[in-house]
C-alpha cells in the first residue's frame, strides 16, 4: 500500500457558534442549505482545495454529527479529519483547533463554516501567498456601499472614504508559530484572527476574495445560499445522469419608482443634479433594479426582493454599482455570465439623450464589461410616468454559461 505524504498545511473550520441571528432551529453550522448542512457545504469547499489536515471545531454535543458530515464531505481524504469541541469564544475555539494539529503542520488556515460557498480558488490564493513568504494572509473584497459614520442617536456624523476599506473574509492563513504565539499573548478578544495577529505586531497581506464567500448570518443570507446551491444543481447536473447542453437563457425585469425621495436623483447608475430624487429603500434606481430582476430571472435565482429586500440594511441607500456587482457575483456562483442587457426607460424626466452613452458605460462597467444598451421614451402623457409622477424601466437580459 502506498502511503500518502503527511501534509504541512491544516485548515481549522470554526463551527462552534450558536447562530442566534439565523434562528434556524439548530446551531448555525448544522442548519440545512439543501439536504446538506451549512457545515457540509463548507467542508466540500475545503476538501476541493489542496490536501490538508482538517480540524472541525464544534459544540461538544455535536461532535458525532460533525464527524459524519466531515467524513462524507472528505470522501477518500477521511483520514485527514479531526473533530474537537470548541470554546466559549472564537479565540478559544481556534486555540482548541490549534491544539489538535499534527506536529508536521507549518501553516494553518482558519475558516468560518458560515462562509459555506467559498470557492476552492480562494483557498489556493491564500496558500500561494503563504508559500510566497507571507506570515498572515486574508482574502478581501472591495466595499461597494457608501459608508457613513453614525452616532448613538442615529445621526450621520461623517462620510468614510471607502477606497481605503475592504471587507475581510475567510479562510485566513497564518504561519503556525505566529498564530499560536498571538493567541497565547492575547489580552482581549478580536473580531477575527487577522486582527489578533496584527495586534501582535505582524503584517497582514491580502488576496482577492470572492462575492460568493459571504457569511450566512441571517435568514436572508440563508435564502441566498439556498438559491445559489439550487441554481448550481440545475446548471451542473449530477454526474449520474447525462447532462444536456446548457443553452443561453433570457430573463425579463421591470421596476417602477415614484418621485419624492431625499437627496439627488440616481438613475441608470448616474447622479442627475437638479432633478427630483426617486423614492425607495435604496436610491430608487429603477433602471438598475430592472436589470437585476432580468438577470436573476434568467438564472432562476429569484427576484430582487429575494436578495435586496428591506430586511437587508446594507443595501439601504445603495447605488446601481452595488446592486449590479452583487448580482454579477450571484450569477458567477451559479455558473453564468452576462451576455448583454437591453433596458428601456419610460419617463418624462430626466432627459436621457445627452447622457445615454454615459449611462451605458456606467452600467456596463458594473456588470464586468458586458454590453448594456439604454433607450428612453415617454408615454404621451398617459399613466403615472406621463404625469411625471415617477419612472418605469423594462429590461431584457441574456446570460450564457460561464
Amino acid at each position: 500500500m502506498t502511503l500518502r505524504p503527511v501534509p504541512h498545511l491544516a485548515v481549522i473550520v470554526v463551527a462552534a457558534g450558536s447562530g442566534t441571528r439565523l434562528n434556524g432551529g439548530a446551531p448555525k453550522a448544522f442548519v440545512g442549505i439543501d439536504e446538506r448542512s451549512i457545515l457540509h457545504h463548507a467542508l466540500r469547499g475545503v476538501f476541493a482545495a489542496p490536501p490538508a489536515q482538517v480540524v472541525v471545531v464544534v459544540p461538544e454535543s455535536l461532535r458525532g454529527d460533525a464527524l459524519t458530515d466531515a467524513r462524507d464531505a472528505a470522501g477518500d481524504r477521511a483520514e485527514l479529519v479531526t473533530v474537537v469541541a470548541g470554546g466559549a469564544t472564537r479565540q478559544e475555539s481556534v486555540a482548541a483547533g490549534l491544539s489538535a494539529l499534527w506536529a508536521d503542520i507549518e501553516t494553518v488556515l482558519v475558516h468560518d463554516a458560515a462562509r459555506a460557498l467559498t470557492p476552492p480558488a480562494v483557498f489556493e490564493r491564500v496558500i500561494a501567498a503563504l508559500d510566497g513568504g507571507a506570515v498572515a494572509v486574508i482574502p478581501t473584497v472591495p466595499v461597494v456601499d457608501t459608508i457613513k459614520r453614525v452616532d448613538g442617536d442615529g445621526r450621520v456624523t461623517a462620510a468614510v472614504d471607502r477606497s481605503e476599506l475592504a471587507a475581510a473574509q475567510t479562510p485566513q492563513g497564518f504561519r503556525r508559530d505566529i498564530l499560536a504565539a498571538a493567541l497565547a499573548a492575547a489580552d482581549a478578544d478580536h473580531t477575527d484572527d487577522a486582527a489578533l495577529v496584527a495586534a501582535a505586531g505582524h503584517d497582514v497581506l491580502t488576496v482577492d476574495g470572492d462575492h460568493t464567500s459571504f457569511k450566512i448570518t441571517t435568514a436572508p443570507d440563508l435564502d441566498r445560499a439556498r438559491a445559489l446551491v439550487h441554481a448550481a444543481s440545475v446548471v451542473q447536473p449530477s454526474a449520474t445522469r447525462t447532462a444536456a447542453p446548457v443553452m443561453p437563457r433570457v430573463g425579463l425585469g421591470t421596476d417602477v419608482h415614484g418621485f419624492g425621495g431625499d437627496g439627488a436623483l440616481w438613475l441608470a447608475g448616474l447622479e442627475w443634479p437638479g432633478e427630483t430624487a426617486l423614492s425607495g429603500h435604496s436610491d430608487g434606481d429603477a433602471v438598475a433594479h430592472a436589470i437585476v430582476d432580468a438577470l436573476l430571472a434568467a438564472a432562476g435565482l429569484g427576484d430582487i426582493g429575494t436578495h435586496f429586500g428591506t430586511d437587508r440594511p446594507e443595501f439601504a441607500g445603495a447605488h446601481a454599482a452595488a446592486f449590479l456587482t452583487h448580482t454579477l457575483g450571484l450569477l458567477g456562483a451559479a455558473g453564468w455570465r452576462v451576455g448583454n442587457v437591453s433596458v428601456q426607460v419610460q419617463a418624462n424626466r430626466p432627459r436621457f439623450a445627452a447622457r445615454r452613452v454615459e449611462a451605458e458605460r456606467a452600467l456596463s462597467a458594473a456588470l464586468g464589461g458586458a454590453p448594456v444598451s439604454v433607450s428612453a421614451t415617454t408615454t404621451d402623457g398617459l399613466g403615472f410616468t406621463g404625469r411625471t409622477e415617477g419612472v418605469a424601466a423594462f429590461a431584457t437580459a441574456l446570460i450564457v454559461p460561464a
